[in-house]
């Protein structure tokens, strides 16, 4: 019986069961079928993977990920100068770690940056404690002097944000969460806003609203460029009345065709940012994404530091009649704009406005912030020293006249051992010069004496 249920008939019949049974349905046999049938799949072209193969620029990738530093700096300086003694435990801290947005332990990064962070014990509690250092903040203050000094700036800036909107107006969370790169301070909607009422006005708490435009804003900062294209190196106007600067990173790799679609794109006129088209409603597509290009570079040029989180400028989109989607028309021009994914976020960079990692044309709040980033750089080294040219300029010319001096005394070191080398020398000739008329002497007194 155990012959027959265990033969070579019943076993492939029980494999070819227990294949069906696992789900392969695979026909071995058939006019078109030779064993596993593969489909071809299209490769996906997405916003996705356009955005893992684009060509990187590493100074700016570079950069961003030291600003990711200075915010989680900056983060924990807020919280310890919350406390009422102006300093905090690392005990403490470290409670409030996954707040700052720290994916380490809170020791070990406060200790990465002692420039800014200052760790001690405590002498009645006898535990570790931390302070910020009075250089970070100097800074810390200067920033905010500066944010004050330069309202005026922050007030324009506003009016060109609600003028390039549809309708004149601003969401209020929108605005509290650009407030850092529009140069905003913290309390800007009750120390600001008063103090300006023929220029903006609150509509309503989540509304801010424009009083009146004014045409003499109304001016795009592409405009200053294309100027200087048209007067310095005499180009046509056809050429420079609607284009852009492009400006590619290193690598990147210019497909047959692309010069010309390009040279095309830059005639194409387009509705400028603080125009309206509700009159001439534009319907090609073009000249449709070109629009919102221009209206992110003004977005962009508004900002402190150029840049601002991709998050972030999804909140203007419906504002500003941006329905599209920005991932992929930012993608789309890699000469204007390039997306970071370095940091704690993806960032939206104005290309033009960088050059070796740093901003081509600065502002005073910029400087201090750039001052800040100074002392993360150095990182545990320098202690005790200078750590930045542009932050001890002073004491920059004071080392190099310790160095020039240092130099001075070197070279009459150098002149001293000479002399002394010399006079060495001429004591050594005199010497043997003696020792060589010793004999004659000797000689000649000797002959004096027998005559």
């Amino acid at each position: 019986m155990a012959s027959i249920i265990f033969g070579p008939g019943n076993l492939h019949a029980l494999s070819v069961r227990l294949r069906i049974l696992a789900g392969s349905w695979t026909f071995q046999y058939g006019p078109f079928i030779c064993g596993v049938q593969r489909r071809w799949k299209k490769p996906v072209d997405s916003a996705r993977t356009r955005l893992e193969s684009r060509t990187r620029d590493h100074r700016l990738d570079k950069l961003m990920v030291q600003l990711r530093n200075l915010k989680l700096a900056l983060a924990a300086c807020e919280l310890i100068s919350q406390q009422r003694n102006g300093y905090a435990s690392l005990q403490l801290l470290s409670k409030w770690r996954h707040e700052v947005g720290l994916n380490i332990e809170i020791g070990a990064f406060l200790k990465k940056y002692p420039h800014i962070f200052q760790i001690y014990m405590h002498p009645v509690k006898r535990n570790h404690c931390c302070k910020i250092t009075q250089k970070m903040t100097d800074l810390i203050a200067e920033e905010e002097a500066m944010i004050r000094e330069n309202e005026t700036n922050i007030v324009q800036r506003l009016k060109k944000l609600l003028m390039l909107s549809t309708n004149g107006t601003l969401n209020m969370h929108a605005l509290w969460l650009v407030r850092r790169e529009l140069g905003l301070p913290d309390d800007y909607r009750s120390s600001m806003l008063p103090k300006y009422p023929h220029d903006l006005y609150l509509e309503s708490p989540d509304t801010l609203s424009l009083v009146s435009r004014d045409d003499e804003l109304a001016v795009a900062k592409i405009e200053e460029w294309r100027k200087k294209e048209y007067t310095e190196k005499w180009l046509a106007e056809s050429e420079t009345r609607y284009a852009f600067p492009i400006n590619f990173p290193t690598g990147f790799t210019i497909e047959k065709g692309f010069r010309e679609k390009l040279k095309n794109w830059q005639r194409l006129p387009y509705t400028k940012p603080y125009e309206k088209n509700d009159l001439h409603p534009i319907h090609n597509v073009d000249r449709i994404e070109k629009r919102i290009v221009g209206i992110l570079h003004e977005l962009l040029s508004l900002t402190v530091e150029k840049m601002i989180p991709l998050e972030r400028l999804s909140h203007f989109r419906r504002v500003f009649a941006m329905e599209v989607n920005l991932r992929e028309l930012l993608l789309k021009y890699p000469g204007i704009f390039y997306i970071s994914t370095k940091g704690s976020a993806q960032t939206v960079i104005l290309r033009e406005s960088y050059s070796k990692g740093c901003l081509v044309e600065p502002n005073p709040v910029y400087d201090v912030r750039r001052k800040m980033l100074d002392l993360i750089l150095p990182g545990c080294r320098n202690i005790g020293e200078p750590e930045s040219a542009a932050w001890f300029s002073e004491e920059y010319d004071q080392g190099s006249c310790h160095e020039l001096q240092n130099n001075i005394c070197l070279v009459d070191t150098a002149n001293t051992i000479l002399e002394l080398e010399t006079d060495s020398d001429s004591t050594e000739r005199s010497v043997l010069r003696s020792m060589e008329e010793l004999p004659y002497q000797h000689f000649y007194d000797s002959q004096e004496k027998s005559g």
